[in-house]
């Protein structure tokens, strides 16, 4: 008997002992790590005050409106350009120039206007016609018709020609069109440069496709944007429809745990295979198709996601993936059947524990709160803090000067040696910065930013398992269930959490944090990095990227654990983590089989809520169904409230059943201790239930057997 413990237990750590008094979460407890309790609270303040200083800095117009070559604002209320809500640019070809990418900012005079150019003309002639009126507003301020043509556009105060543009972001830009296979600018092929000289607007045209180029990234996130305001209410039902199924699929593994979770993998599967069956069906509809054989390789990246929807490379791509994974799942669950017939007895009580403790299924949404608090100041700190800068102005030049670069006063520019030295130089807004302290000091505080951000998120996170595991605890020592249940269990953990642990959680939060900014630090690395052609820094990165990735992944495990038995016996977390890990290890063939298994099935229930709601939002974003006529609104890019819907969906689901995987961790552990304490007689009942002990005892005894046959 003495050798089949040493062989069950190891030398892990000392097993528990029996103890008649103990059961379950210990009342009588005191505080822990009040030290990092005291840091938590002072970097708080700390974190408090810096956003006091970003919001009395910062302006977060800087990023939502355009600004003038002054740096005023255009279109805002109570300044003179109250009434010019858009930016025109005297020439826009000169953004594809390498300053956009170092300063985003064109070096080019911009001004703001009532309305974008509607139609061709040239300073030349205008000058001398009736149109020096209508081109004069996109002249500079308070130009006035004293100069020749040649000194007017050598200073710069007036564009050599107009072109017809549109509004996009509230900037105007040339409005490039095809026609008969040619691209052209409004209706015209031509244009007149302001000295008379006739061009070919092709060169117009790749100069302004190079100019948008550099601001592709900001159109398409306009474009997003714009998706999302004329879907967003249907986003909300596809997010409402996902918490609807989430919620009905808790409830029905509430009551029917083992049928729900055959149910759940039948679909599964039937959904995949589905999908492939779709996949097959898309490639064979697009055989013989013109231009439908052209490889992702040859077609490149597209902002529009919709063009690789008509190749029939990309079927075949979805097709072998979807197929990948159908295999996996099911070649695992033809090997995993006997663990699963046991991880289904855990998740039946698992769903009893639920059913008594309900207002557990209502916690993730307290938790979604609290992030969604944390999210929202991160992010208006974050804002207000890159917008506290003062605006800085330069001079810009086309051609080799010794003061291009330099900053300069545009009130007193045009009287400066600069402005002698350059004639041509213009001193306009370039970018937001400053020299005084606290504008070196913006860096430091975005990382603290940063840092207070993962800090917090991972206390909310941690104060939620900690209140579902004391909760679930309570449910499995009571002996007699549910008579020796706390009469509200949940609020009595929520409670003894905050008042007793908030230093502990604090403590393996901030361990966590500390990792998760390395990682992020060790990202900006290898962004800066990948230019480079030192193999060696960069297989450092990949092996630093890769050993931080698993740390974070372990540590979040540990913690996950320890607070488990913070939540049992109120100990410190390096204690409860201690103890938790070597529990664990003198269990490790149990947590092999049932824990992994669990969370395989887990996952599959994800899947088929995302994948269920993820179709229907596929069939709805493209008019395949209607529930009336045209009830799909007209969108850039339809994937982008399917993904939308998909990705939320998912949080939604993981929301609901991270109270049952908090449950199953829960009563692993408890049923671990409940071995070591116990002995199944009557002096040393078991706590588990009867249906419980049959089921994972037996297969305690099987995996037993095998591992003496295998000694």
């Amino acid at each position: 008997m003495g050798k089949e413990q040493q062989l069950y237990y190891g030398k892990h750590g000392t097993p528990q002992k029996y103890d008649p008094a103990f059961r379950g979460p210990i009342y009588n407890r005191g505080c822990t790590d009040i030290i990092c309790c005291v840091f938590l609270f002072l970097a708080i303040v700390g974190y408090v005050a810096v956003g006091i200083i970003a919001w009395t800095h910062g302006d977060p117009r800087k990023v939502i409106y355009p600004t003038d070559s002054r740096g005023q604002f255009c279109g805002q209320k109570g300044t003179k350009n109250e009434n010019k809500p858009f930016l025109f640019y005297f020439n826009i070809v000169k953004c594809a120039s390498p300053l956009v990418l170092l300063e985003f900012q064109c070096p080019t005079p911009q001004i703001c206007v009532e309305k974008c150019p509607s139609r061709y003309l040239t300073y030349l002639n205008a000058h001398a016609s009736e149109d020096f009126e209508y081109y004069k507003q996109y002249c500079l301020p308070g130009f006035q018709k004293n100069k020749g043509v040649a000194e007017v556009l050598r200073d710069g105060d007036c564009p050599a020609v107009l072109i017809p543009s549109k509004p996009f972001a509230q900037r105007c830009f040339p409005a490039v069109h095809a026609h008969k296979g040619v691209l052209m600018v409004g209706n015209e092929t031509t244009y007149e440069d302001g000295l008379g000289s006739r061009k070919n607007v092709t060169e117009l045209v790749e100069g302004a496709k190079k100019a948008n180029g550099v601001l592709e990234a900001r159109q398409l996130a306009m474009r997003i944007f714009e998706d999302y305001t004329v879907s967003w209410y249907w986003i909300i039902i596809g997010l409402i429809i996902a918490m609807v199924l989430s919620l009905l699929f808790i409830i029905l593994l509430r009551f029917l745990a083992g049928i729900m979770v055959w149910v759940m993998i039948v679909m599964v599967i039937l959904v995949l295979g589905y999908g492939i069956l779709h996949c097959y069906m898309e490639y064979a509809r697009l055989r013989g198709e013109a231009g439908s054989d052209i490889s992702l390789v040859d077609l490149g990246f597209q902002t529009d996601f919709r063009v690789y929807l008509h190749l029939r490379q990309t079927w075949v791509a979805f097709m072998i993936i979807l197929s990948i994974i159908e295999v996996i799942i099911i070649l695992l669950l033809i090997f995993l059947r006997k663990r699963i017939l046991i991880a289904i007895a855990l998740i039946k009580e698992a769903s009893r524990a639920v059913g008594y403790v309900m207002c557990s299924l209502l916690y993730p949404l307290v938790t979604f709160f609290l992030l969604c608090l944390c999210i929202a100041y991160w992010a208006s700190t974050a804002i207000f803090l890159s917008t506290s800068n003062e605006a800085v102005y330069k001079i810009f030049n086309d051609t080799s000067c010794p003061v291009a670069g330099k900053t300069c006063n545009p009130e007193t520019f045009p009287s400066s040696n600069e402005s002698r030295l350059c004639p041509g130089a213009h001193c306009q807004f370039a970018f937001y910065g400053g020299e005084s302290t606290y504008h070196r000091a913006l860096l430091g505080l975005q990382i603290f930013n940063v840092f207070m951000f993962f800090w917090l998120a991972n206390f909310v996170l941690a104060l939620g398992q900690v209140t579902l595991a004391g909760a679930f605890a309570s449910y499995y020592w009571a002996m007699n269930k549910p008579d020796d249940l706390p009469a509200f269990p949940l609020f009595s953990a929520f409670g003894r959490a905050l008042r007793y642990h908030t230093g502990s959680l604090a403590f393996g939060s901030l361990i966590l944090a500390i990792v998760q900014v390395i990682r992020v630090m060790l990202e900006y690395l290898d962004q800066r990095l990948k230019a480079a052609e030192n193999k060696f820094a960069k297989f450092l990165m990949s092996c630093l990227k890769c050993c931080f990735w698993c740390l974070e992944k372990f540590i979040k495990f540990l913690n996950r654990n320890a607070y488990i038995m913070i939540a049992i016996y109120g100990t410190n977390f390096c204690t409860s983590a201690r103890n938790a890990f070597f529990l664990l290890m003198r269990n490790i063939i149990r947590v092999a089989v049932l824990d992994k298994v669990t969370d395989f099935l887990f996952l599959l229930g994800k899947l088929l809520i995302v994948g269920s709601v993820g179709i229907l939002a596929f069939f709805f974003f493209t008019h395949r169904i209607r529930i009336v006529q045209d009830t799909a609104p007209p969108l850039n890019y339809y994937w982008v409230p399917i993904v939308t819907v998909v990705i939320g969906s998912y949080l939604i689901a993981h929301g609901f059943f991270s109270v049952y995987g908090m449950c199953v961790d829960t009563l692993f552990l408890c049923f671990c201790e409940d071995l070591e304490r116990n002995d199944g007689s009557q002096e040393r009942p078991y706590f588990m239930s009867p249906e419980l002990r049959d089921i994972l005892l037996k297969g305690s005894a099987e995996e037993g057997k095998r591992a003496e046959v295998e000694e």
